[in-house]
């Protein structure tokens, strides 16, 4: 069995996989002040919720954009299963032509996204994914990986609009019946959800215009499948595109 592990800002993704199928997922908090132990316990009772064992790991990639996280969760891993992780990063094989000024700098949550895309999508290719930021990742019509955006996730906006005015609430995530609000909830819930799919809207339409050509445009990330449903582009929706391409590294790489 190979666990896939994609560590955020806010969550840790885990993916348990048999061969090529996805069998379980799982999510816990990130924690930097965590210690390998304590992580160690998480991710063992999170696999055995799902009636997994931890000790048949065989093997185990992980993607971080947290380094002191991804230390803790790597010796985790190790305490577990006697398993060395592999840790996206550079040296690592993707298979990806990357066309930044620094390919170095490339996130290793964005070079997972943009693997399992290339395998699964037809380029060229957009990829969005919300989760504490909202990152676009952009793949050209070879499959090459030119760049992209980056802008604050929904739950940040959400957050500072609540704790930096005295007069704004706390607010759900949802979407108002009407884009003209009629209160303070409905216009808060108005120009962040709503504004936020304007958002994805014009910078795709940009993106599509630079390309010179149509795109498939697919979003992952924990925020995404409630925002997309009101955007004007037609997007599709893949819960586990990260895990799908730390799959597909792992197998370059062995």
């Amino acid at each position: 069995m190979l666990l896939a592990i994609d560590i955020g800002n806010t969550n840790i993704t885990l993916g348990l996989f048999y061969e090529d199928i996805l069998k379980v997922t799982a999510r816990l908090a990130t924690d930097p002040k965590k210690t390998p132990d304590e992580y160690a316990v998480s991710i063992k009772d999170a696999l055995a919720l799902h009636g997994e064992e931890a000790a048949a790991i065989e093997d185990c990639i992980i993607s971080s954009v947290v380094p002191s996280v991804a230390s803790s969760v790597s010796s985790a891993i190790a305490l577990l299963c006697d398993t060395v992780p592999l840790l996206l990063g550079p040296g690592v094989k993707t298979g990806l032509n990357i066309k930044i000024d620094n390919p170095a700098q490339l996130g290793a949550d964005l070079a997972a996204g943009a693997v399992g895309a290339l395998h699964e999508y037809r380029v060229p290719c957009i990829i969005i994914d919300m989760g504490t930021a909202t990152t676009i990742s952009v793949l050209d019509k070879n499959g090459a990986f030119l760049g992209g955006t980056i802008g604050p996730g929904v739950r940040m906006t959400m957050k500072a609009l609540a704790e930096g005015t005295a007069a704004l609430p706390a607010i759900s995530m949802a979407a108002p019946k009407s884009v003209i609000g009629k209160n303070t909830v409905d216009c808060m819930q108005s120009g962040i959800v709503l504004g936020t799919a304007a958002m994805l809207d014009g910078i795709i339409d940009r993106i599509i215009e630079e390309l010179g050509e149509a795109a498939t445009v697919v979003a992952t990330g924990g925020l995404s499948k409630e925002i997309i449903n009101y955007c004007k582009n037609d997007i599709i929706y893949n819960e586990n595109l990260l895990l799908d391409g730390l799959r597909i590294i792992f197998e370059k790489n062995n």
